[in-house]
């Protein structure tokens, strides 16, 4: 009689210290000052295992494609898409420009505000030369730490806003979010704005100014890897960028790729 009596007890004691764990949770947790956060923020990243195979990434392909994102082109044909970003103009776009129409590539350029308000002459240049020009946000800010949509979309809709007063054009709906940190809540606003959020599946270490790789570092990072498929991530704020790409696109030419533009 004693056992059951002390385990009656015991399992009412322990429902009334679930019970005010719970309470005492909730208003640990609640705060008219919170500010709301995405969950499952990320940086998008990349996992190779063998030369020239396309490598994974933080989401598959089927799961990207739900939320009409992607990271990979057509793995069964031999086509790479090339792309580029920019936040600021450099001094070396013109030089890319230059090499991509000797090789008649065509590449997207993802830009912010700032380069299309201090470089309009050469987003015009590329429009001209039929190439595209992608969404990479008005200020380059983490989008994925933008929860309130109209926050997100004033970001996508201010650049489209600037290049449209810029070319005469309108942006194709083509995403890329800045330092590619995103979060599920981020893809679904891009999508129900009507854009595909674009990732990449090669790129390398391009965006430090004064610490630029070398030739013989950036092709040893670049040619191993490519892949069936493969979405190309540069910067054209790079030196060396500029200075290779002539080698790069005649060397991959020779590996039996041509090059295709991404489409939303």
């Amino acid at each position: 009689m004693y056992v059951v009596l002390k385990r009656k007890t015991l399992s009412a004691l322990l429902c009334v210290i679930i019970a005010f764990a719970g309470i005492l949770l909730a208003v640990l947790t609640t705060n008219e000052d919170t500010v709301p956060t995405v969950a499952g923020n990320e940086n998008w990243g990349l996992g190779f295992s063998d030369d020239g195979s396309p490598p994974t990434g933080n989401a598959s392909v089927e799961e990207l494609k739900k939320l009409n994102a992607c990271y990979l082109g057509d793995v069964s044909k031999k086509e790479l898409y090339l792309t580029f970003d920019a936040g600021y103009e450099n001094g070396y776009t013109e030089k890319i420009l230059d090499v991509l129409k000797k090789h008649n590539v065509k590449a997207t350029f993802f830009l912010v505000g700032n380069y299309i308000k201090t470089a309009p002459g050469l987003v015009k240049r590329m429009v001209n030369e039929g190439h595209t020009v992608g969404n990479h946000t008005m200020t380059h800010p983490d989008m994925s730490s933008i929860a309130d949509k109209e926050a997100f979309e004033k970001e996508i809709k201010d650049l489209e806003k600037l290049y449209t007063e810029t070319t005469g054009q309108k942006m194709q709906k083509l995403y890329r979010p800045p330092q590619g940190k995103f979060s599920t809540k981020n893809l679904e606003m891009a999508k129900e704005l009507g854009y595909k959020t674009v990732f990449w599946s090669l790129a390398y270490v391009d965006w430090y100014n004064d610490k630029q790789p070398t030739r013989e570092e950036a092709l040893s990072k670049l040619l191993p890897r490519v892949h069936n498929g493969a979405i190309i991530l540069l910067h054209s704020t790079s030196r060396t960028n500029s200075e290779i790409l002539d080698e790069l696109l005649t060397r991959l030419a020779d590996m039996g790729y041509t090059f295709s533009l991404l489409e939303n």
